[in-house]
């Protein structure tokens, strides 16, 4: 699949066609029905992480922050901790000094595989979020929440992983972030879902963009 060159005409807000509305509702459904399943299914699996994250360093094993959601409401986002809870709890690793430093061993190893995410199949399930969509970023990051109103790209639920992540992640502005976010949501089908979805293995796998 080739993804649509980024011109202005591709990134204007326009209406869900009948089509759409429909699939959005499948979508919701196969979002409740794979994250409760994925929850059952995991739940030893994450009881274990848990304790070495526990054992590794004081704190709790799950870190919450607010991050801004579908039509720019906030919403809790629920993830393994990776860092030591003397880091800054409000604002994304990348963007603080030095953020190696407050990374344990065992966080690394999560965040290198994506694995520290994985806590979000409650947020999913709860419809806070969707497995596809774009990825939700911290309220301070106000620059790139302002741009995705603009671009129309909130009107959608966040997910764990999108457009933008698979085209970029971390190596891309703000506003191609913001473009590539509103060009899922003009044309989200399940066509563009499923190939997001098997480009995040990718983009996981070789770290593309991961800082």
């Amino acid at each position: 699949m080739k993804v649509e060159q980024l011109t202005d005409d591709a990134i204007k807000m326009i209406p869900f066609t009948k089509s759409q509305k429909v699939y959005l509702v499948f979508k919701r459904i196969f979002d409740i029905v794979v994250s409760f399943v994925a929850l059952c299914v995991l739940w030893f699996p994450f009881f274990v992480i848990q304790i070495i994250i526990r054992c590794e360093s004081k704190g709790p094993a799950v870190f919450k922050q607010k991050r801004i959601g579908r039509d720019g409401k906030p919403f809790t986002i629920y993830k393994f901790r990776t860092m030591r809870t003397e880091a800054p709890s409000e604002m994304a690793a990348r963007v603080f000094h030095d953020s190696e430093s407050y990374i344990t061993k065992f966080g690394g190893f999560l965040r290198r595989f994506s694995i520290d995410e994985f806590p979000q199949f409650f947020n999913i399930l709860i419809g806070d979020m969707s497995f596809i969509g774009y990825r939700p970023v911290c309220l301070v990051e106000e620059h790139l929440n302002e741009l995705r109103g603009e671009y129309g790209a909130l009107r959608l639920r966040p997910g764990v992983t999108g457009l933008a992540q698979v085209m970029g992640r971390d190596d891309i502005s703000h506003v191609m972030k913001a473009k590539y976010d509103a060009q899922y949501v003009n044309n989200v089908s399940l066509k563009l879902d499923i190939w997001c979805f098997f480009k995040t293995f990718e983009t996981v796998l070789t770290g593309k963009g991961n800082r």
